[in-house]
């Protein structure tokens, strides 16, 4: 059984270090233009707010995903780390976890989401223009070539699930 939930720090800490390092080890492309060490040990403090915060996907209580989201500015936000464990993939598990952070950043008073993707991520792009995202200038650096920036605007996916009735 999958559920999601928030990350707690310092509880869920070392849960959501495998996931980002496991993450990071799976791409084709060197990351270490992010700082992810400097941003790993800084996790609690930047994530243990409203602002910004941490969900892990668990599976029979085991962490098998995580995504994030942390704040830009008082209305935009960046979706982040959003990864599913291979073992974990193939049972829609990577869209709800989509669909917790942009039901939780709307709560969150955001207006605006963004992110970007590596292009070798295929898969997730696929997903994300599913939700909704087009094409936005760039909000963090990426010089990843290849790299798609996406945004999308809040209010108007909020109106779009009122309207389906989701």
């Amino acid at each position: 059984m999958f559920e999601i939930v928030r990350a707690v720090f310092p509880d869920d800490l070392e849960d959501v270090l495998d996931l980002y390092r496991e993450y990071v080890g799976s791409t084709s492309v060197d990351l270490s233009f992010q700082g992810n060490e400097k941003e790993f040990s800084q996790l609690p403090e930047k994530y243990g707010s409203g602002e910004s915060k941490i969900f892990l996907l668990k599976k029979d209580g085991k962490p098998v995903g995580c995504a994030a989201f942390r704040k830009l500015n008082e209305e935009v936000c960046e979706m982040k780390r959003v990864y599913v464990r291979p073992s974990a993939r193939g049972d829609n598990q990577g869209a709800n976890l989509v669909g917790r952070v942009l039901q939780e950043a709307l709560m969150s008073g955001y207006k605006k989401i963004c992110l970007d993707v590596l292009p070798e991520f295929k898969a997730a792009l696929k997903l994300y223009r599913s939700y909704g995202f087009v094409e936005h200038p760039p909000v963090t650096n990426n010089p990843v070539p290849g790299t798609n920036f996406l945004g999308l605007n809040l209010e108007l996916y909020n109106q779009a699930l009122q309207r389906t009735g989701r």
